[in-house]
């Protein structure tokens, strides 16, 4: 048996124990008043105002989901609380919202973003609080065994893009972050260049913090070249990118362009020109279906009433999506725990444990974090359970779909992983 099923079988019989200790002792887990059950609290964070990557969509997007669940009954007619918190994009603000987590008795950090991932997983170990359906950007979101992710992360992102640019291009060009994150890029890309018969890509690493690229743009435009493409990943900072490359030299880049979602969204291509923007034509890889996606419409239905002209929500956006997502898990999985009792973090824990085949409305592929749902292909992501994508295209100031439905990169993965790729 393996260390991660040890410590799982391990962590349900505590949360067995735990929960028959309470109901033998008063009849009900605290929180309840005579059978009534307490309020589901929770935390979502995220980055908001610092030189990076901001997320504050993200809270906001809980917030929706709050109100959302509410009015609907709560989950599993449980009231559902929301706590949110700016983790600043720092060590010490990680931990200082872990330590607000675990003082308001939070079950769960759920819809999440953060690049602190070390110091946050390290943070919730400590207070035995779960991880659901963070945004997938650190490693550690796949190792720790507090841990639920919902998409492939970076792994599966990138791979994803690599595989797609082998059909079209003879060069690639990756622009990443010169960061301990960005330095994962290359080897996933490349994993899914090599799966499509092609090199790997040249690396260009670059501050993500920039005011302008235009001397990293000349060293991507290269030898300028139709046949050739750049891949731009580089979060918020993307769109200054790519206004660089539009204005590199004497005559326009030929190059074409990629991104992942995320960095590049359709609220970029609209406010770059739409139709007439830079991006036009530009490849695009995502976890989840184009926003244009009829299974969006309950999301948007949701922000329109809950959130009506709030700006931080951008529902092209896969943070406020991954967030959407996860919270739906969290509602499914609670809804389907017997009894009206309030949640203890190891009761949630083992109901996570036991989830296998959990729709969430053709978002994602059925999801589940049993033994038999952990993929283990990617050294260093044995929490992987997702390794589907989609492919996109801007096609007349639009994100569409590229090729229907997810594509899997299991295989792709798997093969570069036991290559030593």
């Amino acid at each position: 048996m393996t260390e991660q099923r040890v410590r799982g079988t391990l962590r349900a019989a505590a949360a067995l124990l735990a929960a028959s200790a309470l109901i033998s002792g008063c009849g009900v887990l605290p929180g309840g008043t005579g059978g009534s059950p307490g309020p589901v609290v929770v935390m979502t964070w995220a980055p908001v105002g610092t030189n990076g990557t901001n997320m504050d969509g993200m809270l906001a997007m809980a917030q929706v989901y709050e109100k959302y669940a509410n009015d609907r009954g709560g989950l599993g007619g449980r009231k559902l609380k929301v706590l949110t918190c700016n983790e600043h994009d720092t060590i010490i603000g990680v931990r200082t919202c872990a330590q607000e987590a675990n003082d308001a008795g939070a079950v769960a950090v759920v819809g999440s973003y953060s690049e602190q991932g070390a110091d946050f997983v390290s943070a919730l170990e400590t207070y035995d609080i779960p991880y659901i359906g963070g945004y997938g950007i650190t490693q550690d979101e796949f190792q720790s065994i507090e841990s639920y992710p919902i998409n492939g992360g970076l792994p599966a992102l990138l791979a994803g893009n690599g595989r797609q640019l082998a059909d079209l291009c003879s060069r690639v060009t990756l622009v990443r972050p010169d960061t301990t994150t960005g330095d994962q890029f290359p080897s996933f890309i490349d994993d899914g260049l090599r799966a499509g018969g092609s090199s790997d890509a040249k690396d260009l690493r670059t501050p993500d913090t920039a005011t302008e690229y235009t001397a990293t743009a000349e060293q991507a435009v290269g030898r300028n070249k139709s046949s050739d493409c750049v891949s731009a990943v580089l979060g918020d900072h993307t769109s200054t990118f790519f206004d660089s490359l539009r204005h590199v030299g004497d005559k326009p880049a030929k190059v074409r362009v990629s991104s992942v979602l995320g960095s590049v969204t359709q609220s970029l291509v609209d406010s770059t020109g739409g139709a007439n923007s830079p991006l036009e034509n530009a490849y695009v890889t995502g976890w989840y279906p184009p926003s244009s996606d009829p299974q969006w419409n309950g999301m948007k239905a949701a922000v329109a009433k809950y959130a009506f002209g709030d700006d931080r929500i951008d529902v092209d956006d896969p943070g406020p999506q991954t967030t959407w997502i996860a919270y739906t898990v969290l509602d499914e999985v609670i809804s389907a725990i017997k009894g009206k009792s309030s949640l203890s973090r190891l009761v949630l824990e083992k109901a996570m444990d036991h989830t296998t085949n959990l729709s969430t409305g053709g978002l994602t592929p059925p999801l589940g974090w049993t033994d038999q749902d952990l993929h283990g292909i990617v050294p260093g992501y044995s929490r992987l359970v997702n390794t589907k994508v989609t492919y996109q295209q801007v096609r007349n100031g639009r994100l569409v779909a590229a090729r229907p439905g997810f594509i899997d990169l299991n295989a792709t993965l798997t093969r570069n992983s036991r290559s030593g790729g």
